[in-house]
């Protein structure tokens, strides 16, 4: 049985990883579904981690105090409550570059104890998954189909919808009755599902409080999530080129959490390169996080305060001078 139990999880981990079309992987939850049939075992592997993955978020996450703290919180108050009312909805928004994506990585990995993939965390690309708008009532009912169909297979499903910024406006509302607490999914509870959101809307509401504070001579970890909540769902909704325009997620108050990711000083951008380096076994270049570091774009131009692209294009950087 275990080794029909490792054939299904590639089966499944293949199919999602190689398919750009949801009919397209019917067969994989088909297959799962005769696994349950002559098994009677359809548990997930759902083995959180919840004290490693916040050990992980405050190791290797830079200058993003609200989001250790708001997803840490958030997380372990879902896992431990036995019958939540309603799914977990988080919503990460920031520049490019400051940890938003691998906190999501992170989340999958910590929750389901492996760094592989994992074929209860399902990722989703507007690029890749829904590249044409005109095609909308289609992807909404593939998109539904897809969600239905994962919840069955696995309550404690994780959905992760990365560049909001290039979904088409209007889509991401077929979720709605998945996120409330009205809803009923079949031979599930659906209530245990996590959805995350990924976008840089808001960003400038973001960056203008962090700037202010500086000025104002204001340590960084003095800024509280609540100073940022309201603006950062009033910045979603009113910006036409992004998923949450006029969404009924944000009129109907189904994001549980606005998780702002704050922009990277020179200090942060530094210790990114560092642990680049020292992954390649180099933690002694200094030359090379100064050389980086350096030639890297910072704002107010005066002032130099905040990288203009995160840590995002430090691995490739470091590449080059090595």
């Amino acid at each position: 049985m275990e080794v029909l139990e490792k054939m299904i999880a590639v089966f499944l981990a293949l199919s999602i990883l190689f398919s750009n079309s949801f009919s397209s992987v019917a067969s994989a939850f088909q297959f799962k579904a005769v696994y349950c049939t002559i098994s009677n075992n359809c548990d997930c592997d759902f083995h959180p981690d919840l004290q490693g993955l916040e050990w992980e978020l405050y190791r290797n996450v830079y200058g993003q105090h609200l989001a250790q703290e708001a997803v840490s919180e958030r997380l372990a108050e879902f896992i431990n409550d036995a019958s939540p009312e309603k799914p977990l909805v988080l919503s990460f928004h920031g520049s490019s570059g400051t940890g938003k994506t691998m906190v999501s990585w992170l989340l999958g990995r910590y929750l389901y104890g492996s760094a592989m993939i994992i074929p209860h965390v399902h990722r989703f690309i507007p690029t890749l998954h829904f590249p044409y708008p005109h095609r909308v009532p289609q992807y909404k009912k593939e998109l539904k189909a897809w969600v239905e169909g994962n919840l069955t297979a696995c309550a404690r499903s994780v959905f992760v919808f990365d560049e909001m910024d290039k979904m088409p406006p209007g889509l991401i509302d077929v979720l709605v009755p998945f996120l409330g607490s009205s809803h009923v999914v079949y031979q599930t509870n659906y209530r245990k599902a996590i959805y995350v959101f990924i976008s840089t809307a808001g960003e400038e509401q973001i960056n203008r409080l962090a700037l202010e504070a500086r000025r104002a001579g204001r340590d960084r970890e003095e800024i509280r999530l609540e100073e940022l909540e309201d603006a950062i769902a009033q910045a979603v909704f009113n910006k036409s080129c992004n998923g949450f325009y006029h969404s009924e997620i944000i009129q109907e108050k189904l994001v549980d959490c606005f998780v702002p990711f704050l922009p990277l000083t020179r200090r942060h951008v530094e210790r990114c390169v560092r642990r680049e380096l020292c992954l390649r076994g180099q933690c002694h270049r200094r030359d090379i996080i100064e050389a980086i570091t350096g030639a890297m774009t910072f704002s107010p131009e005066r002032e130099r305060l905040f990288s203009h692209s995160g840590c995002k294009t430090v691995p490739a950087k470091v590449n080059y001078y090595l």
